[in-house]
């Protein structure tokens, strides 16, 4: 046998641990099936994995170790590699060093014979590279240990990696100057990457770990040598308080092991406690664990909460855990069908006979919807003139028109539109889709239904729109109990035949009189299902404060268009900005700056909240680019 192919279990130390035996013993059983007795040559071995007695190493476990080696690294387990052959390359990768095995299919027995053996202890560099870029040095030290055989293969070989991430590094767009470096040798082999759990990737993890009680032992040390700790630090704040407590003396309720804090020195240590760079604004709970291990006042708690709560970089900062302010505001219930619609636009649809938009038209006392295709978004003009074609001529002029903020519907022709129709036009207020949930909720049923009658020819949804549609309203609304048709129309469209008799209306005042009893009952069905909305709503809401004009509030940045480097580092809050105007118990509208004249001023109040005024002998936390740490040395 060469001795340079059996060198990385040759050199395999003892064992000075049971892990480190244990690991040993992963890698010999793979091989148990080449040795006789296996069972027998390893007992003095697998004795001393047993946690019941204690690890000690004695003549017979050196033997069975030197003997087990031995068995490795000669026949029948090591076979002469065969390039015209398939080659099997296991690797692996430790936090101090790689792995590998090349292995063949013996033609004699049809099992799996390792090659050769590798293992490479990681340099103080190669060891800070991440997870990814260490498996992928393993492939590489691998390929280049054997290219002799690998190289000239005629038959690609196999690569096995407990990194799935690997299988797709040949064909990644985007490589860092290693990878790409290392990709350009890769170029010279065939190979395929396979993923193998590391379960099942013992023997190229146990070879990549044997320079671990060598790297530790190897390790620089600290800086702080053994045996030393770090002298007591003296916070600058500490001075501060010691040097006012000469003036004022501490009252007998203070414990003898903090420090009592006078009053003009306490805004001070709330500072030190929570605005602070080593403190990171934390919460009341951490300020108050901060303060407690040194100082004390009577009203150290309630101080405390009041500081943390005018904080106006945590205002800014922090996105709140509490329920959504604002009690559900329902819209109010028409009397009739079709005098208040509600108007949404569905888009991202793929084109289906030139069509790629649905306008959906509901109307809000019988649910009844009406579904139209479109070829694109349509401007102002046009939807006023779809509406027209589509709406008013069969169901007649609404008196209010429920709609989004979509340019359609902020342009003034739109206004103007509606105004000559005697229609008010109810906008939602900005990012709060909840004020057309009607429109919404009818938009998440036909998309249902087209999902269920297109899902095999997504291109033929508006073929199947008009079945969608009469689906939507022949079938009851949970609202009303009542199929939109009946609703709107007093009585339902028969299926059958044997219905028509029964449907047939004697005179035009019968009709009437049957219309009038159903739409009576439909708005006290309406009135009912509202009521029990409004109590299941606003279990999960919070009563929103009271603002009032000339108020101050932080504007929350969810859904502005803010153009920033980083969205996760962006504050959750903006501001303050002052409220000019109170539209109703649940809107307000804000004076925005210049630089957001496009956002809509008009916010749900679970947008904004209240800025809170630091208390009166307390003044607000500094600015944290003008702040100061109360850090001084020892």
């Amino acid at each position: 046998m060469d001795p340079a192919k059996v060198q990385a279990v040759i050199d395999w130390p003892v064992p000075k641990s049971r892990v480190e035996l244990q690991r040993f013993l992963g890698f010999a059983n793979f091989y148990r099936r080449f040795i006789r007795n296996f069972g027998q040559v390893a007992a003095p071995l697998t004795a001393l994995t047993s946690v019941k007695t204690c690890f000690k190493w004695s003549v017979s476990a050196q033997g069975a170790f030197d003997l087990l080696k031995n068995r490795f690294t000669s026949a029948p387990i090591l076979v002469t590699p065969d390039v015209s052959r398939q080659f099997v390359v296991e690797v692996d990768a430790s936090e101090v060093g790689v792995g590998a095995i090349l292995s063949q299919r013996s033609l004699s027995d049809d099992k799996v014979h390792p090659c050769a053996y590798f293992s490479h202890r990681l340099s103080p560099s190669e060891r800070n590279y991440d997870v990814g870029n260490r498996e992928l040095l393993a492939i590489r030290l691998a390929l280049g240990e054997w290219r002799q055989w690998l190289e000239g293969a005629t038959v690609p070989f196999v690569v096995w990696t407990d990194h799935r991430n690997l299988e797709y590094i040949r064909s990644a767009k985007r490589l860092n100057a290693r990878q790409a470096r290392w990709a350009l040798f890769f170029a010279r082999f065939e190979f395929v990457i396979s993923y193998r759990p590391g379960s099942k990737n013992t023997k190229p993890d146990a070879l990549s770990r044997l320079f671990s009680s060598s790297v530790a032992s190897t390790d620089p040390e600290g800086i702080l040598p053994e045996g030393r700790v770090v002298g007591l630090t003296v916070w600058g704040i500490e001075r501060q308080v010691k040097q006012a407590l000469t003036h004022t003396p501490s009252p007998r309720a203070c414990p003898r092991n903090l420090l009592f804090v006078p009053v003009p020195t306490r805004l001070a240590v709330l500072q030190w406690a929570h605005s602070a760079k080593l403190a990171g604004h934390p919460g009341v709970r951490g300020t108050l664990a901060s303060i407690r291990q040194r100082f004390w006042w009577p009203t150290r708690e309630h101080d405390t909460r009041r500081f943390v709560a005018a904080c106006s970089v945590c205002a800014q900062t922090k996105s709140g855990n509490s329920p959504p302010a604002g009690r559900l505001r329902p819209l109010p219930i028409p009397s009739r069908p079709w005098s208040h619609i509600a108007l949404d636009f569905i888009t991202g649809l793929p084109s289906s006979a030139g069509k790629t938009v649905i306008l959906t038209v509901v109307d809000r006392f019988s649910k009844a919807a009406h579904f139209i295709p479109l070829a694109k978004l349509p401007s102002a003009k046009e939807t006023a003139q779809i509406i027209i074609e589509n709406v008013f001529r069969i169901h007649g002029l609404p008196s209010d028109v429920v709609s989004d903020r979509g340019p359609q519907f902020t342009s003034q022709f739109w206004r103007e539109f509606c105004r000559l129709i005697g229609a008010s036009v109810s906008l939602s207020s900005g990012f709060h889709p909840q004020s057309n949930g009607q429109a919404e909720r009818a938009n998440q049923t036909i998309g249902r239904i087209l999902r269920s009658l297109s899902f095999r020819n997504p291109a033929s949804w508006s073929e199947q729109l008009p079945w969608a549609e009469y689906a939507h309203n022949s079938l009851p609304s949970s609202a009303t109990g009542l199929s939109p048709f009946q609703s709107s129309l007093g009585y339902q469209p028969p299926l059958f035949s044997s219905q028509f008799a029964e449907s047939s209306v004697p005179s035009a005042q019968a009709f009437v009189q049957r219309c009038e009893r159903t739409w009576k009952r439909v708005r006290s069905a309406l009135c009912r299902y509202r009521a029990q909305t409004v109590r299941a709503a606003n279990k999960r809401r919070t009563k929103s404060p009271r603002y009032c004009r000339g108020q101050r509030v932080w504007l929350s940045t969810q859904n502005l268009p803010l153009k920033t480097a980083s969205r996760k580092l962006t504050p959750r809050f903006i501001g303050p900005f002052r409220i000019s105007r109170i539209i109703n118990p649940v809107a307000v509208r804000l004076l925005l700056p210049r630089y957001l004249r496009r956002v809509h001023p008009v916010f749900h109040v679970s947008c904004v909240k209240p800025v809170l005024r630091a208390p009166a002998r307390l003044p607000p936390p500094p600015h944290p680019c003008r702040g100061r740490t109360y850090l001084q040395g020892p």
